[in-house]
């Protein structure tokens, strides 16, 4: 399996940790404030990073270019500091709103970098398209 396959696929388990962390706190408390990050995290860190790995662990020439390792590292930055961010906000600092705002701008140039990523070429068929014979 390509490295940021594994890398994905070990970030969300983290993620699904985590928001399944914050909702039973939320249950056992009775306190639904940080609904928000509870959905947050299960998301965009549970869900849409196993989808990621899952695309990347069936594309593997794709996820060799490095391009590929940029986009974990942009997205994964974006979400790590949007779910904490939010979940203080939720729980009465609304100070942190910029940083929310930040993490969300920068998952979502993440999501532009892997759209980058799925509608390239692949490195085999650029090649070949250069080099014609390599196709043969």
């Amino acid at each position: 399996m390509p490295r940021v396959s594994q890398l994905y696929f070990k970030t969300a388990i983290v993620f699904l940790i985590l928001g399944i962390g914050l909702g039973l706190q939320m249950s056992i408390s009775g306190t639904h404030n940080v609904t928000g990050a509870h959905a947050h995290a299960n998301l965009l860190g549970w869900v849409t990073m196993a989808l990621f790995g899952g695309y990347y662990a069936l594309n593997p020439a794709k996820a060799q270019a490095r391009l590929a390792l940029v986009q974990y590292g942009v997205y994964t930055a974006g979400v790590v500091i949007m779910i904490p961010a939010l979940y203080l906000m939720l729980s009465g600092d609304p100070s942190l709103e910029p940083a929310v705002a930040a993490g969300s701008l920068i998952a979502f140039l993440g999501v532009i970098l892997f759209a980058v990523v799925v509608f390239g070429p692949d490195r085999k068929q650029a090649s070949s398209a250069t080099h014609p014979a390599a196709a043969e």
